[in-house]
């Protein structure tokens, strides 16, 4: 089945960031993990620390830009998410060991990205 249009715009922009993020040195380990939690959509290495990475796309920033739509209750779901998957992650990629962690967020809006380093905490 394709994908909406919706879907495919946020497909192109998970692509965009995903490489975007390599340029700038980081080594993406895996896309679109889903569970009942929520979704990540990118994980990634920096150095030895794994980065949990939500992208974000608008258009425009009239409705308050894609920064802003990672709301308290989108970090939540980010942060289940997370948590769901990362013994497996360590099993898969740090030989068991818990990695330090990071919550990033890739935004897209007109045209242009912007990362945001440590986006949000654990609380």
């Amino acid at each position: 089945m394709a994908p909406s249009p919706t879907q495919a715009t946020g497909q192109h922009s998970e692509s965009r960031a995903a490489a975007w993020l390599e340029s700038q040195g980081l080594r993406v380990l895996e896309r679109n993990l889903l569970c009942r939690a929520g979704e990540i959509d990118l994980v990634a290495l920096d150095g030895t620390v794994l980065v949990f990475v939500e992208v974000r796309f608008r258009g425009s920033a009239s409705h308050g830009g894609a920064a802003a739509s990672v709301n308290r209750r989108k970090q939540q779901r980010l942060l289940r998410a997370a948590r769901y998957f990362l013994p497996a992650l360590a099993r898969r990629h740090f030989a068991g060991r818990l990695p330090p962690c990071r919550f990033d967020v890739v935004c897209e809006e007109n045209g242009r990205l912007q990362w945001i380093q440590h986006a949000f905490m654990e609380a």
